[in-house]
C-alpha cells in the first residue's frame, strides 16, 4: 500500500486554510488611514457630501473589552471604522496612561488614586470590562496607543490631569499630528496647542453662539476643529449646525451621557437615527458598533471621503 502521508497532509493543510479564512476576514480592521495633518483637516471638514462619522467613547463598551484599551479599539474596528475619544492621565512617576477616572476601583482590580502609583506598579494590575469582570488586559500608555493607532484610526485626547505642554510634547515626539486631535474646553487651550503646532486639530466644546463667537475672536481656524454641541437632539441645534457648517465645521452629538442610557438596543437605535436626521455630522457613543448598524442606510456612497476608509 502506497504511503498516503503526503496526501493526508495536503488535505489537512487545505482544510485548515479553509477553517481559518472566515476568522481572518472577521478579524480584519476597518480603518481610517491618514498620512498628513492636511488629511486630518480634510477628513473632518464639512462639505455637504460627507460620510456620517462614528466616535467610540473611550473605545466602546462590549463584554470582555475594557474601556480605554487597545483591545476595545480593535474590537470596534472589526465592525466599523471609527475614531476614539480617550482619557490620558499621569502616574506618580509622570508616565501618561489611559484611565477615565482619577481612581482605579471602577475599571481595574486596584484601589485608590491612579496618581499614587508608579507605572511599574500599575503594570501589575488588570483592567475590568463594563460588567466588572477582570480581564487579562493591562493599562496602556498613551505612547503605546499612539503607535498602535498610526494608519488605523484617529485619537481624540480628552483633557484630564496631564499638563497641556506635556501633551503637546508627546504628540510632537511621535510625529502624530496626522491622527491625534485634542479636546479643548475653551479657545485659550486651542491657542496654546496651535502656538506649539499650527496644524493641530481640535474637538471643541461649542454649545452656544456665544462660545462660537469666542473661537472666532481667538482666530482658531474652524477648518481645524469639530464642534461638540451637546448630548441631545433639540430645536436649538439647527442654528448651530447652520453657523458651523457654513464655516466648514462638522458638529458632533455625544450619546454617551444621554441616549446610550436607554434600556435596550432598539430604543438606542431610534435615538441614533434621530441624531443623524437632526443634522449631526458625528455621533459619539459608548456603543459604536450599534451606531454603525443603526445608520447604515443613511451613509453616502458617493462621498470623496471614502478614500480614507480601508481594511487592514
Amino acid at each position: 500500500m502506497k504511503n498516503r502521508t503526503p496526501y493526508l497532509l495536503s488535505v489537512l493543510t487545505f482544510l485548515f486554510g479553509v477553517i481559518l479564512m472566515p476568522v481572518k476576514a472577521q478579524n480584519a480592521l476597518k480603518v481610517i488611514n491618514l498620512k498628513t495633518a492636511k488629511d486630518l483637516h480634510s477628513f473632518f471638514q464639512f462639505t455637504g457630501n460627507d460620510i456620517l462619522l462614528i466616535a467610540g467613547h473611550r473605545g466602546g463598551l462590549a463584554k470582555g473589552f475594557p474601556e480605554n484599551s487597545i483591545a476595545s479599539f480593535e474590537h470596534t474596528l472589526q465592525h466599523t471604522p471609527a475614531f476614539f475619544e480617550i482619557d490620558p492621565r499621569l502616574t506618580k512617576d509622570s508616565v501618561i496612561v489611559l484611565m477615565h477616572d482619577a481612581t482605579l476601583d471602577r475599571t481595574t482590580n486596584g484601589k485608590g488614586k491612579l496618581s499614587d502609583y508608579t507605572y511599574a506598579e500599575l503594570k501589575k494590575l488588570r483592567l475590568k470590562d463594563a460588567e466588572g469582570t477582570i480581564t487579562d488586559y493591562e493599562i496602556p500608555t498613551l505612547s503605546e496607543v499612539i503607535e498602535w493607532a498610526r494608519g488605523k484610526t484617529i485619537l481624540n485626547l480628552d483633557h484630564k490631569d496631564v499638563p497641556l505642554k506635556m501633551t503637546a510634547a508627546l504628540i510632537r515626539k511621535h510625529n502624530a499630528h496626522a491622527f491625534v486631535m485634542l479636546t479643548v474646553h475653551k479657545p485659550e487651550e486651542a491657542r496654546f496647542y496651535m502656538d506649539a503646532a499650527k496644524n493641530s486639530m481640535f474637538s471643541a466644546f461649542i454649545k452656544s453662539n456665544k462660545e462660537l463667537e469666542e473661537y472666532e475672536k481667538a482666530a482658531i481656524p474652524f477648518t481645524q476643529l469639530i464642534a461638540y454641541i451637546g448630548p441631545l437632539v433639540k430645536p436649538e441645534n439647527r442654528e448651530l449646525y447652520d453657523a458651523l457648517n457654513k464655516k466648514g465645521t462638522m458638529c458632533m452629538i455625544s450619546a454617551a451621557s444621554s441616549y446610550d442610557k436607554l434600556k435596550n438596543a432598539e430604543e438606542r437605535k431610534v435615538a441614533y437615527v434621530s441624531i443623524a436626521k437632526d443634522g449631526a455630522s458625528i455621533i459619539e457613543s459608548d456603543y459604536p458598533v450599534e451606531v454603525a448598524e443603526a445608520i447604515r442606510d443613511l451613509l453616502k456612497n458617493d462621498s470623496p471621503k471614502r478614500r480614507f476608509f480601508t481594511k487592514q
